[in-house]
């Protein structure tokens, strides 16, 4: 099975990347914000999640271990295959999905094409027990950046861009509308 992939970044196509390794070229759905962070990449890293099945073998790819290991939890839920997680994955950091999961919201997850009002509800049940409130980082702060990313979004700037222009804001800025302000700044930089 593989776990890694560390090659050269040949093409970007249909939420796929395009990786050379060894002389053989890999074709690795990813997610729409790790598309955006790799474009214009020579050479890609990615945590890999190989799945298989009956007629098929997709390699998925991750920029750390905890997209995939939140990609890994959200595919183990019944009705909840790759396509929707990567789906999930591409509107939201983990730790935002973690953090709606632990406060029971579903309207994060029901953004996704395919996941409905009961789809969403049975993500947070089956997952309510395996994210510990302890796990998240920044609580406040996830929910706060997952407002100004959706606001962001809307005035035309794309998911990869507004997450890392959001990263950058001072985390000692708590309202949304004063990050949203900031990321506009880091994002004019540009």
């Amino acid at each position: 099975m593989i776990g890694l992939l560390e090659g050269e970044l040949r093409g970007m196509k249909n939420g796929t990347a395009l990786v050379m390794c060894g002389g053989v070229g890999y074709k690795v759905a990813v997610s729409a914000y790790a598309l955006g962070k790799i474009a214009g990449a020579e050479s890609v890293l990615l945590h890999i999640h190989t799945h298989v099945r009956e007629d098929q073998l997709t390699l998925y790819g991750f920029l750390d271990d905890d997209e995939l290991e939140m990609f890994e939890l959200l595919i183990s839920i019944s009705g909840i295959g790759p396509k929707v997680a990567l789906g999930i994955l591409s509107i939201a950091d983990p730790n935002t999905i973690r953090t709606a999961i632990v406060h029971k919201d579903a309207s994060l997850l029901t953004r996704v094409s395919g996941v409905g009002k009961k789809t969403a509800e049975r993500v947070i049940v089956e997952l309510q027990n395996k994210v510990k409130e302890t796990e998240l980082r920044g609580t406040a702060q996830a929910l706060a950046d997952q407002d100004a990313l959706e606001a962001l979004a809307a005035m035309g700037y794309s998911v990869g861009d507004a997450r890392e222009a959001l990263k950058l804001v001072a985390p000692d800025i708590k309202d949304v509308g004063a990050r949203i302000t900031q990321a506009l700044k880091q994002l004019g930089k540009k």
